[in-house]
């Protein structure tokens, strides 16, 4: 057997549930996935996803970006520039 090492680690217990699930689910076990993620990490020399601290936009959000979008298209949308929209926001 090779030379193995154990690793320990705390966890969110909810975390866990839904990581074993997803792990069960594609066949394998955590340590399996584990033993992936620090494979590839190694093998690309960093971390093989992307780490950010942006956030996905919620519904409301896509919602207004999408409206502001159609408005943008619309040649027929009114337009402020910005001291007209100070003025009407003022009155």
């Amino acid at each position: 057997m090779s030379n193995v090492s154990n690793v320990s680690f705390r966890i969110d217990s909810d975390l866990k549930m839904k990581a074993d699930k997803l792990f069960d689910e594609l066949g394998m076990s955590m340590t399996t996935a584990f033993n992936i993620f620090l494979r590839q990490s190694v093998r690309e020399g960093c971390i093989p996803f992307e780490v950010t601290t942006r956030i996905n936009p919620n519904a409301e959000t896509i919602a207004a970006i999408l409206e502001a979008r159609q408005l943008m298209s619309n040649p027929d949308a009114m337009s402020y520039s910005v001291e007209d929209a100070l003025k009407e926001l003022k009155a």
